[in-house]
């Protein structure tokens, strides 16, 4: 029985990565409608998996991905919704590396435009770009870089 959960574990695990990987990679590239239904359903896929056998962290790196897919897509309240949640986890949480607050305020000022909220994107986009600044590894400030341009420039 302890086998068949641990092999369900790994499944899930193995799924979870994948569609994240997949949805992240589409998000930075030009798509075609086809490629935005896939980066959609894959986000949604990697966030339900992660609900199944995730840590919290786990679950919120995935509310991040769904935040940065609806922004993309131009769903304007569900990105905001999906960004302010995982923002209060990410800025409440003392261990949150410089390239993850990066990322954080990156989606937030992403999604606070695509629904409007041109105050907080103005101050999500600015608060953005000074953490990006402050990311030690500059592996990690070019990766976070790719998602920061994509947040429209207002």
């Amino acid at each position: 029985m302890e086998e068949s959960i641990a092999l369900q574990q790994t499944w899930h695990r193995r799924i979870a990565v994948e569609a994240n990987n997949r949805a992240w990679e589409l998000t930075t590239q030009e798509r075609s409608l086809a490629e935005d239904l896939e980066m959609l359903t894959a986000a949604h896929i990697s966030a339900w998996h992660w609900s199944q056998i995730g840590t919290e962290l786990n679950q919120q790196r995935a509310t991040m991905l769904l935040a940065e897919v609806h922004a993309v897509l131009g769903h304007g309240v569900v990105a905001r919704s999906l960004a302010n949640s995982m923002r209060n986890f990410f800025v409440n949480r003392a261990e949150t590396p410089d390239w993850e607050m990066a990322f954080v305020h990156t989606i937030q000022a992403h999604a606070a435009y695509v629904a409007g909220e041109m105050e907080d994107y103005r101050n999500s986009y600015a608060t953005a770009r000074q953490a990006i600044e402050n990311i030690e590894s500059e592996e990690d400030r070019s990766i976070v870089w790719q998602t920061f341009r994509l947040a429209p420039q207002a």
